[in-house]
């Protein structure tokens, strides 16, 4: 019936909370790094973090904890996946720094820093790069000079442990501007090994490619020879030890020889 109580149409809905609420979006933008100003920057940074997600200040300060790693057959250690609740999120956490700090970088240095997995030691080196005076930069520049023409593997470091500490030490000459080419990583990596390694070590200084060849490939070109090099180490040292008897088992019977001669010329019927 027209005009009745039926034909009122009903009242909206009240607004909850949530929708009367906007959500709330932080006005703080994350610093980016500009040259020379890495002091400033690095303030901004603590402030920033502290602000938005504090768990990742703290990682990038104090590191992550150790990972659980295992070792193949080859001797390449890898790291476990997390298991633990605390695990995953500690890992969530390191890989979160690790993306912070890259997106503040500049453009045309994420190249030297993005192989890096550990968010403190990311900070660490940017620091290195960024900050100090320039007479302490061509210092740190000159010291990895140094460590790069001074590197030797030893024989009981091994061919994997060799390849770890040279390739951070690439990575530390990139980030302060004192990057190799790469047919000198790979010549000076060659002989910088030991000397079971030296007729591998000349089969492939002289192969064709080997100025063009990636590092992380020669090393896996390296790793397909290391059972040989290590057992040819241990029939090297069997056969010394051998040859060590017989020319000591030969001595003696030589002077029993001599002696048996000696003894009989004095006795004459």
């Amino acid at each position: 019936m027209a005009g009745s109580d039926d034909d009122v149409p009903p009242p909206p809905p009240p607004q909850t909370q949530t929708q009367q609420a906007p959500h709330t979006v932080s006005t703080i933008k994350l610093p980016l790094l500009k040259k020379g100003e890495y002091d400033i920057w690095a303030m901004k940074m603590e402030h920033y973090l502290a602000h938005t997600d504090y768990p990742i200040w703290e990682v990038i300060q104090k590191g992550n904890g150790p990972v659980s790693v295992s070792t193949d057959t080859h001797g390449v250690i890898k790291v476990l996946p997390p298991k633990t609740a605390e695990e995953i999120l500690a890992r969530e956490r390191e890989r979160k720094a690790r993306t912070t700090l890259l997106m503040a970088l500049p453009e045309d240095h994420l190249a030297k820093f993005h192989k890096m997995t550990d968010a403190k030691e990311m900070w660490e080196a940017i620091k290195s790069r960024f900050g100090g005076n320039d007479e302490s930069k061509k210092m740190q520049k000159y010291i990895l000079k140094q460590q790069f023409e001074g590197f030797s593997v030893s024989n009981s470091e091994g061919l994997h442990k060799g390849y770890d500490r040279f390739q951070s030490l690439l990575s530390q000459l990139e980030i302060h501007g004192a990057g190799v080419t790469t047919e000198d990583a790979n010549q000076k990596f060659l002989r910088s090994l030991p000397s079971a390694w030296s007729q591998v070590s000349l089969i492939m200084r002289t192969k064709p490619g080997i100025d063009t060849l990636s590092f992380d490939d020669l090393y896996n070109n390296l790793r397909v020879f290391e059972s040989d090099v290590k057992g040819s180490t241990t029939s090297s040292s069997s056969m010394q030890n051998v040859a060590f008897v017989s020319e000591n088992t030969s001595s003696t019977n030589k002077a029993s020889t001599a002696y048996g001669a000696s003894s009989s010329s004095g006795h004459k019927p």
